[in-house]
């Protein structure tokens, strides 16, 4: 396998930057948050499973920082912002690098489209790693609705309701609740983030399927549901979540009963983002799960 940087052309002839860094006979594949994140949040992940020899593979999808950015106002391009779509982009991805009997580790957004590929493609997987992602999105919106009644004060959350029914989401005031939300549950330890002069988000991906921001979850995955079928995923899985994750641990814990063969770890003062939150117990947790996996031991 190509180690390093690559430029991957697709069928449809679009172009994606894919990196595989690491020595070793395990592979992993990385999929990113966002939508409209990076493979950036993974580039210290050989690193953290050195122990393990795992050779990591990641990319960012369509539309994100380092890959082609298709221009999304063109209605030809339109039927790009779908899950199907990025679904396929996966498996297509996981084709062309020649991964095959590999991990797949899907982070928020990444862990829809790593939960639907183990559905659709179980017999290529040896394991699943499902970080800060349940199997729907109404027990989210629920969560960080609770959240955010319960860590800002009845005026600020009126507040900020009042600022999205008018679509004023560039309001300072309204920003700076955001902010102390993100402190809470997105990402705890900001310092730990790599850092840019120029933001990397996707913007028009992100604003598709999520919304405006994490607390505002109005976009196209409003009704994607899986726990009628998450059952039918029985490779072994890690479950992942930071202490204090936007996602709702109660769920996270159902889909542990729920999975034939599953662990929950919590990563502690973690947020959604906890691998770079707390780092030396998120690579125990992964590191443990792919040597159990690895022995048969899990």
């Amino acid at each position: 396998m190509h180690e390093g940087s690559r430029i991957l052309t697709l069928d449809n002839g679009f172009h994606l930057f894919t990196r595989t860094v690491g020595q070793g006979d395990v592979n992993l594949l990385c999929v990113h948050g966002g939508p409209g994140g990076t493979h950036e949040e993974f580039e210290n992940f050989a690193e953290g499973l050195k122990v393990q020899r795992v050779r990591v593979s990641m990319y960012d999808q369509l539309g994100s920082f380092y890959s082609d950015q298709p221009d999304y106002t063109r209605p030809d391009n339109q039927r790009l912002l779908s899950l199907d779509y990025y679904l396929a982009e996966l498996e297509e991805v996981r084709q062309k690098l020649n991964l095959d009997h590999f991990y797949l580790l899907g982070h928020s957004w990444g862990g829809v489209l790593a939960q639907e590929y183990a559905l659709k493609y179980p017999g290529h997987l040896k394991g699943l790693i499902v970080m800060s992602m349940i199997d729907n999105i109404a027990e989210y919106i629920a969560n960080i609705n609770r959240l955010r009644t319960e860590t800002l004060t009845p005026t600020e959350v009126d507040y900020m309701n009042h600022v999205e029914q008018e679509e004023r989401f560039a309001d300072p005031k309204y920003q700076e609740l955001v902010d102390v939300l993100n402190r809470h549950f997105v990402s705890r330890h900001p310092k730990n983030h790599p850092g840019h002069l120029v933001s990397t988000t996707a913007t028009p991906v992100y604003n598709h399927f999520q919304g405006n921001n994490e607390f505002v979850m109005v976009g196209t995955l409003v009704g994607w549901d899986r726990r009628k079928d998450l059952h039918n995923i029985t490779i072994p899985t890690l479950l992942t979540f930071g202490d204090h994750d936007t996602m709702p641990l109660d769920a996270a814990r159902r889909m542990r009963d729920t999975l034939p063969h599953a662990r929950l770890v919590l990563t502690p003062d973690g947020g959604h983002v906890h691998s770079i939150d707390n780092p030396k117990a998120f690579f125990q947790t992964l590191g443990e799960f792919i040597e159990d996996v690895e022995l048969r031991k899990f």
